[in-house]
């Protein structure tokens, strides 16, 4: 039996799971689209290219199966791109797809056309052109490459003139997530005797032990021994704030406060720390590390007194750990936990303020514990980073890795896509804000409750407390002189302005009893960023 190429290829994707693919078409991709619509798969189409990488990403996390994105050539595709070096950089299995000019027009100069193949090699784990008799070799090999660990996008160029060629149709097999190896027992062997030795390790814990689902095994791990835990910012969710090993996150608001655990340190063990968000020397102690994870430790080892890489699953790695006997600890974690319970208090809003801390308390107290709450990249991601009650992974989603502004509203609208049960908010600089403004359409197109919340100081408050660090005036940072909203709504979606945190409290509650999506502007004092963001992590 045959079938076109293009009615092939949504078959291969909707056995993996697949029920989405984001954004913009073209000519070249209604074959695609009319496969789609014959078989229930929905295209969701967005207003920039970036977003649909974004949202393919957050789509892979959430729905554990491939995210799917699609540009059409040239400037479509450079577009893509951004949203295809976070799932590089973040982790997450994408497949990217771009129209490409047919055989006879290839390395031809025509309108638009440019070398995709190159363009998207630095920024995916592999990228390649299809040929219609190789369907299933390409994407037997795209999906296995994209699903290993560690996950990443796969760049499939789609020739002009090849979606309509028939082809032998065949039963595709769903391609499961690789298998990681255990670590060889010689390292394993090394690391319980160094782990025997330490009276005062600490546990870093990063965003390949969220992926793998190591949450209960760190926290049995550090019970067993009495062992402090330290997150990176992607790592959040995977054992609780108010847990008695809970230390605190790296780089984020306050991390002096964590620094003070930390340093403390005569071992450091790495469980699935990947150093993308945050280098070990940018903040390690002199101490012996250990770091367990799929890949080999990173880091100038000029830093730290001893480094073993414990390369393999890292559950098994854990296990032995846990087994061990328990450690003689020289921990006061009744210290530990003051320390951490006095962060979280000085992030408590003072009365009478509106500022970032308020907004986020008020966010947190109106989403549900089961809630997603996606933020964008600026000042407000470092109080998020450390300040967001987080209960479970990815609740809370960010990017770290790539850290993209523009990244928070196309996750949240992913998010929801993936998860239509749950509620959605978003947090949002005015200036991340207005990079994809154009969302709302999308948003308002898709007609689901998704609360966005826009941080409203008029500038790129970032840069401002950077300028100030260097003793240089504010300059190139103003995004707007608007001292008062000019927006009913944004391409049908409906603003509400708050000035005042009981305005703010009275717009959430009525955001999130609607239908449909809501933006909150929220006009805040930033003064808070400073004393809580520029604080040293040494």
């Amino acid at each position: 039996m045959k079938e076109t190429v293009a009615s092939q290829i949504i078959a291969i994707l909707q056995r993996q799971g697949v029920e989405h693919i984001f954004g913009i078409p073209s000519g070249y991709f209604i074959p695609y689209m009319d496969a789609m619509r014959s078989r229930g798969m929905e295209f969701v189409l967005v207003a920039n290219e970036a977003s649909a990488g974004f949202m393919a990403t957050v789509y892979a996390w959430l729905k554990k199966v491939p995210g799917v994105c699609y540009a059409t050539i040239g400037p479509g595709a450079t577009n893509l791109s951004t949203g295809v070096g976070g799932a590089l950089l973040d982790k997450a299995p994408v497949i990217a797809f771009t129209s490409e000019p047919s055989d006879a027009y290839n390395h031809r100069t025509i309108q638009m056309a440019i070398d995709q193949q190159a363009l998207f090699k630095p920024l995916v784990k592999w990228t390649t052109r299809l040929h219609p008799s190789a369907i299933d070799h390409v994407f037997h090999k795209a999906l296995h490459v994209a699903l290993s660990e560690q996950p990443g996008p796969v760049h499939i160029g789609l020739p002009d003139e090849t979606e309509h060629v028939l082809v032998t149709k065949t039963d595709f097999p769903r391609i499961q997530k690789a298998h990681v190896a255990s670590s060889d027992q010689h390292s394993l062997n090394t690391m319980q005797k160094l782990f025997q030795k330490a009276t005062l390790p600490v546990l870093a814990v990063g965003l390949t032990a969220v992926r793998l689902g190591l949450g209960a095994m760190i926290k049995e791990l550090a019970e067993k021994h009495n062992i402090p835990v330290v997150l990176t910012p992607m790592a959040k969710g995977i054992l609780s704030e108010d847990h008695p090993s809970y230390a605190g996150v790296l780089f984020h608001a306050l991390s002096d406060t964590v620094a003070q655990t930390y340093n403390q340190a005569d071992m450091v063990i790495g469980v699935g720390y990947d150093p993308v968000e945050f280098n070990y020397e940018s903040w390690i102690p002199k101490a012996q590390l250990i770091h367990i994870d799929t890949v080999p430790v990173d880091i100038d080892t000029d830093y730290v007194s001893g480094v073993l890489s414990v390369v393999g699953d890292p559950a098994a790695a854990l296990t032995v750990l846990k087994e061990c006997e328990q450690i003689k600890s020289g921990w006061d974690m009744e210290a530990v936990r003051k320390r951490t319970d006095a962060m979280f208090a000085a992030f408590k809003p003072k009365e009478g303020s509106f500022g970032p801390l308020a907004v986020i308390e008020d966010l947190r107290n109106a989403l549900p514990d089961d809630g997603i709450m996606s933020c964008d990249v600026g000042s407000h991601t470092h109080l998020i980073g450390q300040a967001w009650r987080t209960p479970d992974i990815y609740t809370q989603i960010m990017t770290n890795g790539w850290s993209s502004m523009g990244f928070g509203v196309p996750a949240a609208i992913g998010a929801k896509i993936a998860c239509p049960d749950k509620a959605v908010a978003c947090i949002t600089g005015d200036g991340g804000f207005m990079m994809m403004v154009g969302e709302m359409a999308t948003a308002k197109r898709l007609n689901k409750n998704i609360v966005f919340v826009v941080l409203v100081d008029h500038s790129l408050e970032l840069i401002k407390l950077k300028q100030a660090q260097k003793n240089v005036a504010p300059y190139g940072v103003e995004l707007t002189d608007e001292k008062e909203s000019a927006h009913r709504s944004f391409f049908g979606v409906p603003v509400m302005e708050a000035r005042t945190r009981p305005a703010f409290q009275k717009a959430l509650a009525f955001a999130f009893a609607q239908e449909g999506p809501v933006v909150i502007e929220a006009y805040i004092d930033p003064s808070e960023y400073k004393d809580l963001i520029l604080r040293k992590h040494r």
